[in-house]
């Protein structure tokens, strides 16, 4: 293809997504549902596309479906496994890095339930898989990592491992986890929002609509909060860097360049290895981006150590990773197969109806059991988020407690720094794959179950027994 072309599929990508804003405004359905502009792009580029709209009509193209040019379709389709890296390569840049002692006192509890979340999801899903999926439907075993890799992971994961599944044999997997990450994010929109309300009405959280949630409807932030503070810093360093984008995009690149040579480090390491002569390769399997995420941790550290943490902003890294999401998600819809669902609608189901099962059991059996105060507040962040993406978790911590008097936001956000990095598109989510694929589904069911167990048992015997003390995060004795 040519850049001319490349360049024209990218601006319909741009405008697709500014016309779904468009509509969004216009559709109270999807705002009800929260719904990104982002996703309704997605699916607007599918219905016009050769799925639905070019199984109707002939395309005015010689080459191409529905409304688009082969070309475009060809771009849109690398673009998912491109972009994905970027925005993981940003996710901790500009933020700075508390200790381990800090995240793990503010955000233990949180850490255990989003961890029993996802290492669960591989328990039922491989579990399905064993006893339905394969002997039934003839499906290959990698399907047990579909829940995870669709509801915990989300659109961007599911679209960066396209070909991941490609290249071991199961191409579907890439269509049913885009759509598992679809369903996920609506229904854990819509069960959140009954269970919040649920909530409300059995007083185990306050009204949303109390008088002391008023003050956090609109506004900046009190001048001596940490939200203000934050706010004054992000401020400066946007006024202090010379090019703030242009820097951060470089910034950014940097990191998916130390991504890029520490997987080809490991790699080359492992095929001198363990991998030699035929042996078990695992990370020849695992993509870019997860490398490229601890390339923005290592590159953030160095920064922060040298001096210059100050000058790079949060915001603007935000922005250059949603833009890339927000183009990876319209990307990966707009090229779904529809046929890949048809064909697999049964398991489709079942998958989606057992990922949604566990989440829902974990946040009313585990959580209370496991979160020593505000365990509505902040478990329903974990379950928001093990159905569909971070942002859902978020949103739905702001509805149960808009004024963030129970301090989830905070304690959600320092439990990603523990999270990310191995589950929800993190490093085992890259290698669950390769792992099912070389050692059979049994052996990491095995290795799920104790997962699970083991943090399950931290979350009881450790966390469970402590009564709290008027703090975010502190206790003061055991039960």
């Amino acid at each position: 293809m040519t850049a001319a072309e490349i360049l024209t599929a990218l601006l319909l990508l741009s405008l697709l997504v500014l016309g779904a804003a468009v509509l969004r405004n216009h559709l109270l359905w999807a705002q009800r549902l929260f719904l990104p502009s982002s996703i309704i792009a997605g699916v607007v580029a599918l219905l016009l596309g050769p799925e639905v709209l070019g199984r109707w009509l002939e395309s005015p193209f010689e080459e191409g479906g529905g409304l688009f040019p082969e070309f475009v379709l060809e771009t849109w389709s690398a673009i998912p496994g491109l972009l994905i890296s970027v925005v993981f390569a940003a996710l901790f840049l500009g933020k700075p890095l508390p200790g381990l002692r800090e995240i793990w006192m503010r955000a233990g509890p949180q850490v255990v339930v989003g961890q029993t979340l996802a290492w669960g999801q591989y328990v039922v899903g491989l579990l399905l898989a064993i006893l339905v999926l394969v002997p039934l439907f003839g499906m290959s075993p990698l399907a047990g990592a579909l829940i995870e890799i669709g509801f915990e992971g989300g659109h961007g994961t599911a679209a960066g491992m396209a070909a991941s599944f490609a290249e071991l044999g199961f191409p579907a997997g890439a269509d049913l986890a885009l759509g598992l990450a679809t369903v996920g994010i609506v229904s854990g929109v819509l069960i959140g929002t009954v269970m919040i309300n649920i909530a409300v009405r059995r007083g185990v959280i306050d009204s949303p609509n109390a008088a002391g949630h008023a003050d956090a409807a609109g506004g900046l932030p009190s001048a001596h909060s940490p939200e203000w503070q934050q706010w004054r810093r992000e401020r400066q360093a946007e006024q202090a860097a010379t090019d703030p984008l242009t820097v951060h995009l470089g910034l950014v690149g940097l990191a998916v360049v130390i991504g890029w040579a520490l997987l080809n480090g490991l790699q080359w390491f492992e095929s001198v290895t363990w991998a030699r002569d035929g042996g078990v390769a695992v990370l020849a399997h695992v993509p870019l981006f997860p490398m490229a995420m601890l390339g923005g941790v290592l590159l953030q550290v160095f920064i922060d150590r040298s001096g210059y943490g100050e000058r790079i902003s949060a915001r603007t890294m935000a922005r250059i990773s949603g833009t890339a999401l927000d183009f990876t998600i319209v990307a990966a819809l707009a090229t779904l197969s529809l046929t890949v669902l048809g064909e697999h609608w049964v398991p489709f189901i079942l998958l989606a109806l057992t990922g949604i099962a566990w989440s829902l059991f974990v946040l009313l059996v585990i959580a209370p059991r496991v979160i020593p105060e505000n365990w509505f507040e902040r478990g329903v962040g974990d379950f928001g988020q093990s159905m569909g993406v971070t942002v859902t978790g978020v949103l739905l911590m702001r509805m149960a407690d808009p004024s963030n008097r129970s301090g989830a936001l905070e304690s959600f956000g320092y439990k990603q720094l523990l999270f990310e990095p191995i589950v929800g598109g993190g490093l085992f989510t890259a290698a669950s794959l390769p792992l099912i694929y070389q050692f059979g589904p049994v052996a990491v069911l095995i290795l799920a179950a104790v997962m699970t167990t083991a943090w399950l048992a931290l979350g009881l015997f450790y966390f469970g027994r402590w009564v709290p003390d008027g703090g975010r995060g502190r206790w003061r004795g055991r039960r």
